[in-house]
């Protein structure tokens, strides 16, 4: 089994149940600022103890790749809990949480890690999940309705991103730094760019007191995903750990169906079917 793949699983089920969260916000009206602001000022306080807690916080230069991961990862998340607003959970978080792809490709590319005929399957695979599922982007649950291409847009820009960004911590620990420097010096480049952000778009900083309902849990399942995560990623490889870990958004899109009645159209099925098709490849090449 490849190293790391038990962290990288718990990462699986905390971003997919945060997912659900962003949905829920979205869908009672509270702004994607708002959740992403609340949500950084429960995971930097929290993330800051736990590394005190684990083996205290070291600042060296490497930690300059966690930092710039938080405002790359703050760019994703922003754009991907908007596209949330108009779009569909079961759509986009499959979308978002492939951004996997383009990690395996650069870590393979960039960062020399092995190349074999699985991985090359599974990569293939993902990109014609994408692929299909973008088919049924922005159709609503009643009728055929012009496709979203704002919400499109929204998840297709958080899934490059957010795919640079995962590279980016697993560069920071070839570098020598820990997973909790990391995660520390990124908590706090996202908190602060999260809470300019609300000051300037608003005027003032006073989230909606129902966002805490959503920022609190969702700012817990991140923080619990990011750890796992890196903690996998200091002992295995990306281009196979990310994979894993992305495979929350199958989990996603069927209690999108569930609880909020979303349609799985057969081509959806069919896309969700050859995405963890394209993971599992992955995790075992």
């Amino acid at each position: 089994m490849t190293p790391g793949i038990g962290p990288a699983l718990l990462a699986m089920v905390c971003f997919g149940l945060g997912d659900l969260i962003y949905k829920r916000a979205a869908a009672a009206g509270i702004e994607a600022r708002h959740v992403i602001m609340l949500q950084a000022w429960f995971f930097c306080p929290l993330m800051t103890l736990y590394a005190l807690a684990r083996h205290g916080i070291v600042f060296e230069l490497e930690a300059l790749w966690g930092a710039l991961a938080g405002l790359v990862m703050f760019f994703a998340f922003y754009n991907f809990s908007q596209s949330l607003r108009t779009g569909s959970i079961s759509t986009n978080a499959p979308i978002f949480r492939l951004n996997f792809t383009l990690t395996a490709a650069l870590a393979i590319w960039l960062l020399g890690e092995s190349v074999t005929t699985l991985k090359v399957a599974g990569l293939a695979l993902a990109l014609i999940a994408v692929w299909t599922l973008t088919r049924d982007a922005g159709k609503s649950p009643s009728a055929a309705a012009a496709p979203n291409y704002g919400s499109l847009t929204r998840v297709l820009l958080a899934t490059v991103a957010a795919g640079f960004g995962n590279l980016l911590y697993k560069i920071g620990l070839l570098a020598g730094s820990s997973p909790e420097t990391l995660l520390t010096a990124q908590a706090l480049v996202f908190t602060s760019l999260a809470t300019l952000f609300v000051w300037f778009t608003d005027g003032h900083i006073r989230p909606p007191k129902a966002g805490l309902r959503y920022g609190a849990p969702v700012g817990v399942t991140q923080l619990v995903a990011f750890i796992a995560l890196l903690e996998g990623l200091a002992v295995g490889p990306a281009s196979v750990l990310i994979p894993v870990a992305q495979l929350g958004f199958v989990f996603t899109a069927v209690f999108g169906w569930l609880m909020f009645g979303e349609t799985l159209s057969w081509r959806k099925r069919g896309g969700l079917l050859v995405a963890v098709v394209a993971l599992v490849t992955l995790a075992f090449s």
